[in-house]
């Protein structure tokens, strides 16, 4: 059952996919024999909001298709058939998540993740928000990142090095030959479309529309930054002559392109006819084909509420002096911060000694951590 809560009934889905559930159900029934107790447990009881395929990185190598919640038949099928695949997915999956984490470590929204839940980033991802827009487009981003690496490290039966990359081709530095192992970028794009999209394309909605438009974006971003690579051969390495391939950059530029398609986020509503976006911003002029979209304002996240997702941002640690996200008076939400002296540890006196070695002193000093106070009157919304 998936449900969402949105601003207008257009954008309200109310999708139902009892066969995808009795499949869980019967699939934990044939397999409960061979997966830990805690396992079956951990499926049966966590509470369901809004089940994704995220949760296959929570599972890791335990990864079992019947017993995914989340996943529709299409996904299931896919899972079943390219198991290999799937765990190229799981372990990737820790990857972009630290990545979001990485790119918020400062907003009041931080991508926090909630421990044995299956939709992974709790309620919060209900709504149609700049976050949500963030989290498809790197999720999806991630999966074509994954696949396309293992297939050129040889971890897959399905796919290797992109073969199409032959013959002579050029640059700015002048003429090449195609070598070497290209990675397969167009394999990753095309699964990481029929697996991450199958759930969307069920139904047609606004958050549809919106999850399809940012899926997009992410595997593209992936794609924007491959780069060219080259050995040089020729006479003392004189480069007259060079074998080159495509390789994928590292998934940081991705992530930091991404970010900065969340701040110019656009904000969009479903045409009459329920096929595509209209910008909501009348005067826009330009493009979304490759900018992310939202539907919903965000929440300021200022105050716990778990109705709405928001973890708050009492206890969180923010710097006195900055005017940014980061700062006290933008984290703490006005509230005000207190501040606690703690002793610090670090490497100091560092001194090169023959050979080989580095040797340091230990040197200790007292530094103030700010931390932003709770809300003042009790959260009505946090039920504890």
């Amino acid at each position: 059952m998936r449900r969402r809560n949105m601003i207008s009934p257009m954008n309200t889905r109310s999708l139902s996919d009892n066969s995808s559930a009795m499949a869980i159900r019967n699939g934990s029934k044939r397999q409960h024999r061979t997966k830990p107790i805690f396992i079956l447990l951990l499926l049966i009881f966590t509470p369901r909001v809004d089940s994704s395929w995220w949760y296959i990185g929570a599972l890791g190598a335990r990864v079992i298709c019947d017993n995914i919640p989340g996943l529709v038949n299409k996904q299931r099928q896919l899972c079943q058939r390219h198991p290999d695949l799937m765990q190229s997915i799981s372990e990737g999956a820790s990857e972009w998540i630290k990545e979001c984490q990485h790119q918020f470590r400062y907003h009041r929204w931080n991508c926090s993740t909630l421990d044995r839940d299956h939709t992974v980033f709790g309620r919060v991802m209900l709504r149609s928000s700049r976050e949500a827009a963030f989290v498809y487009a790197i999720s999806s981003a991630g999966v074509v990142y994954a696949i396309t690496r293992a297939c050129s490290q040889g971890e897959l039966k399905i796919c290797n090095c992109d073969s199409l990359k032959r013959g002579q081709a050029s640059d700015d530095k002048g003429y090449f030959d195609w070598g070497g192992c290209s990675d397969n970028i167009n394999y990753g794009i095309k699964f990481a479309k029929a697996f991450v999209d199958a759930r969307e394309k069920m139904v047609k909605d606004a958050r549809a529309l919106m999850n399809l438009h940012n899926n997009r974006c992410g595997r593209m971003a992936v794609k924007r930054f491959m780069k060219l690579e080259c050995k040089c051969h020729g006479v003392s390495g004189s480069c007259s002559l060079r074998t080159c391939w495509l390789a994928m950059s590292d998934f940081r530029r991705t992530g930091d392109y991404l970010r900065k398609k969340y701040d110019m986020a656009i904000e969009v509503t479903m045409n009459q006819d329920g096929t595509g976006f209209m910008v909501a911003d009348k005067d826009f002029q330009g493009t979304t084909k490759n900018e992310l979209v939202y539907v919903e304002n965000s929440p300021d996240y200022c105050v716990r509420d778990r109705m709405a997702g928001s973890l708050g941002t009492a206890g969180r640690v923010c710097n006195k002096s900055s005017r940014g996200t980061d700062g006290c008076e933008v984290m703490c939400c006005g509230r005000g911060y207190d501040t606690m002296r703690v002793k610090r540890v670090t490497k100091c006196e560092c001194k090169f000694k023959w050979c080989c070695a580095v040797e340091c002193k230990d040197c200790e000093d007292l530094v103030d951590i700010h931390t932003c106070k709770p809300h003042k009157r009790p959260d009505r919304l946090d039920i504890s």
